[in-house]
């Protein structure tokens, strides 16, 4: 089997000699090696907020990383109980895409999107609308009168 022939940079060498597609890697490189974890049917999940923290529902996929830092405990408020039900809804989308047959994702799925709607419509009311099409109130655009985000006090933002 021939192996691929690598640059060797250094003496003024810029690899000049290498074959198209191989670019170019010092004398002493190393390579990394992906890896992609895979997941089974039935996976199971962070609670919301703890996947919002983390950045993905599926512990399975936590994956340490060099020096990494997540979020600390996100206070409980309307706002991020919205974030964390949208994220989990994303993540649990992401799943069924490659799992469309694992009905109790399909069924969680399901159960957290009435949530969210439900959780939406009581911080829309409360917060004022969330997005563009929300500030079309009884026929008149009110997306201008605010509060605009910097507007709000700080322990909320």
């Amino acid at each position: 089997m021939n192996e691929p022939r690598c640059c060797q940079l250094g003496n003024g060498d810029q690899g000049a000699g290498c074959p198209d597609g191989l670019g170019r890697l010092p004398v002493c490189g190393s390579l990394a090696t992906p890896f992609v974890p895979a997941q089974c049917d039935g996976a199971q999940g962070y609670p919301q907020r703890k996947a919002l923290e983390e950045g993905t529902y599926y512990p399975d996929l936590n994956l340490p990383f060099f020096k990494k830092v997540n979020a600390v405990d996100l206070p409980d408020t309307p706002m991020n109980r919205l974030r964390a039900l949208d994220f989990v809804l994303l993540e649990l989308g992401l799943y069924l895409d490659t799992h469309p047959f694992d009905k109790e994702a399909a069924d969680l799925f399901q159960a957290l999107s009435q949530e969210e709607e439900t959780v939406r419509a009581q911080v829309r009311d409360t917060e004022g609308p969330l997005t563009m099409k929300d500030a079309m109130v009884k026929g008149h655009y009110t997306w201008w009168k605010g509060p605009w985000p910097w507007q709000y006090p700080e322990e909320e933002a």
